[in-house]
């Protein structure tokens, strides 16, 4: 077996707009990474979150914008195959109707690794070509479920449902009304960078708004970062607290809980769809089990009785006071 993966695909879109696709983090999220951290230079390095607590990490070796980019691939905390262990070269060119991609990924140690590179490379140059075609692939099944459940995994599940939902807002649903009686869905928005910010702030992080793009850049860039920084940090000991020490795991539980229920607060406020998997919502609410009864009265509401008929993520929303908005 030859231990490499080559694939072609052919873009509706020109090469100048196949290579925003694969290079810029707002693009690369709609179908190829929850999160994405790129410094576009030869030499910059780059960070993508593929799913759940696994990121892909390198170095760019050539860039040609419109023609052609090299870059060292491996995965981050994966002993044997880090950070430019392999090398994945794409070259873009003109077609009738398009553009031809053309991925060449060499590097590679063993079959084993051809052969999971090889379903992920058809996993996401399937999603590329219906992003180009559509403008987002949409949700993507691989992202919504941790292979392994642990508070940081979950907020990296639970941003890639955020996303889901930030990115579909528009102008017009800034002043609706949200579940959250203090907050219309813009206000809701300013909540959103205040608690990731204080979040990551917990992990030893200074957390910063981008102040560009759209609400789900500004929320995606500032999640992917506490969440980065708790994955530095990591779970073990304790941190300060308003007034007092609380153990690191619940600290770092928060962060999930916040970014799942204020996705259905959003999707509520504005009627915009949300898709949440059951073992991630199933998960989220053990967590809240033990953050939503001490706030009652302040951050959550009392408990509210759940539709018989409702969803798992409908049920999470009432345990924590909040009550769906009428249709």
């Amino acid at each position: 077996m030859t231990l490499e993966v080559s694939k072609t695909v052919t873009l509706p879109v020109t090469p100048d707009e196949a290579f925003t696709l694969i290079t810029e983090p707002e693009r690369l999220r709609r179908w190829h990474a929850i999160s994405a951290r790129v410094d576009l230079r030869v030499g910059g390095d780059y960070r993508w979150t593929i799913v759940p607590g696994q990121s892909a990490v390198g170095t760019f070796h050539e860039i040609e914008p419109g023609k052609r980019i090299v870059f060292g691939w491996g995965w981050d905390g994966q002993e044997g195959f880090g950070a430019d262990t392999s090398t994945v070269r794409i070259t873009l060119t003109p077609v009738a109707g398009g553009t031809e991609l053309a991925l060449h990924h060499t590097g590679f140690l063993t079959e084993e690794q051809v052969a999971s590179h090889t379903e992920g490379w058809n996993h996401y140059l399937g999603r590329l070509e219906k992003v180009a075609e559509t403008g987002d692939a949409g949700a993507d099944e691989w992202a919504a479920t941790p292979r392994e459940f642990t508070e940081i995994t979950a907020a990296d599940a639970a941003l890639a449902v955020l996303q889901g939902v930030l990115r579909q807002l528009t102008a017009e649903d800034q002043p609706k009304q949200t579940p959250c009686e203090d907050f219309t869905c813009h206000d809701l928005a300013l909540h959103l960078f205040t608690s990731i910010e204080q979040l990551g702030g917990m992990a030893g992080a200074t957390i910063v708004n981008p102040g560009v793009g759209s609400l789900e850049n500004k929320v995606a860039v500032m999640a992917a970062d506490a969440i980065e920084a708790w994955k530095a940090r990591g779970l073990e000991g304790t941190i300060g607290g308003p007034g007092h020490e609380m153990p690191a795991a619940f600290a770092a539980s928060i962060l999930p809980v916040e970014l799942l229920l204020h996705a259905w607060d959003m999707s509520q406020g504005s009627g915009k769809p949300i898709i949440a998997s059951d073992e991630l919502v199933a998960y989220v609410a053990k967590l809240a089990e033990q953050i939503v009864p001490g706030g009652r009265g302040r951050t959550f509401a009392d408990e509210i009785p759940a539709d018989v008929n409702a969803s798992a993520l409908d049920r999470l929303a009432a345990f924590a006071g909040r009550t769906p908005i009428a249709s």
